[in-house]
């Protein structure tokens, strides 16, 4: 982003949710008023607008960069702010939110909302001791959906061709919140290993997994660690090392194949590994 997002104002489309916070409600040449139209077509009207920015909003930036929409950020504010979120262009103000799991609204800025760890009672309760206990447990979370991508399907599809890969897990409790949720869904779990691991390629836009997509996957490798598990991340198409436990390449094959199963054995040790070879290939 070329500006601060918080400096930027919504052109005063937005105040009703806000904290009323100087930099959430001045423009962005600082001015004191001027009101400001986004390409998304956020901010102040078009007829009102005295400067129009040829870029997306904060707020829309935001949204693209961590892979959600608007309309799932209505869903989760309260019926009070919706009307102003709708046209919201800021990231620093405060909204009241409602917790997905039941509990009580609770107040936090919109860059919060999108990728803090939710509201605080989801947190208490990820570090209770009966959670702290089950920190680390791999299951089988039903109706789970996630996009796995055809690399991802290649990469099961080789490595299990090697090792045995369990098919009744696919989620691993932690003992904090993850966007929200005590557990995390790596792409690959090899509970006998207590070790995950995550594909990340940046995706046709060239956007995914940089920027607070980055840092996002850092902290999901930061709360597995903290319950006994080690990540490796797969860093395709052009993304760099990350992590402790990275292998960069250019796509699936056989060789990153046998880089992961050297990466296992370095973590775990070589009979760990061994023990869940296949003698023959799976068919």
């Amino acid at each position: 982003m070329d500006e601060n997002p918080d400096t930027v104002g919504s052109g005063g489309t937005g105040g009703t949710g806000g904290t009323g916070d100087t930099n959430d409600t001045g423009d962005a040449a600082g001015t004191g008023g001027i009101a400001v139209r986004f390409r998304c077509g956020h901010g102040a009207d078009a007829a009102d607008a005295r400067v129009t920015l040829q870029r997306d909003c904060p707020l829309c930036m935001l949204l693209a960069e961590t892979k959600r929409s608007r309309e799932q950020l209505l869903r989760r504010v309260a019926p009070p702010g919706r009307a102003a979120l709708a046209q919201e262009t800021r990231i620093g103000v405060d909204y009241e939110w409602i917790c997905t799991r039941g509990h009580s609204r609770y107040r936090a800025p919109v860059r919060e909302a999108l990728t803090g760890p939710g509201c605080p009672k989801c947190q208490k309760n990820a570090q209770a001791p009966a959670a702290r206990f089950e920190g680390g447990v791999p299951f089988m979370k039903p109706g789970l959906k996630t996009r796995t991508s055809q690399a991802e399907q290649k990469l099961r599809m080789l490595l299990g061709e090697r090792i045995r890969l369990p098919h009744r897990v696919n989620a691993i409790r932690i003992s904090r919140t993850f966007y929200g949720k005590p557990e995390v869904w790596p792409d690959i779990i090899i509970p006998a290993l207590r070790v995950a691991i995550e594909y990340d390629s940046p995706g046709r836009d060239k956007t995914s997994h940089r920027g607070l997509k980055e840092v996002s996957d850092l902290e999901k490798d930061a709360a597995l660690a903290e319950v006994g598990w080690a990540v490796i991340r797969v860093r395709a198409d052009g993304l760099g090392a990350v992590g402790p436990h990275s292998i960069v390449c250019s796509g699936v094959t056989a060789q990153l194949v046998d880089e992961i199963l050297t990466m296992l054995a370095a973590i775990r040790g070589e009979a760990a590994v061994a023990a869940l070879m296949r003698s023959e290939p799976s068919g």
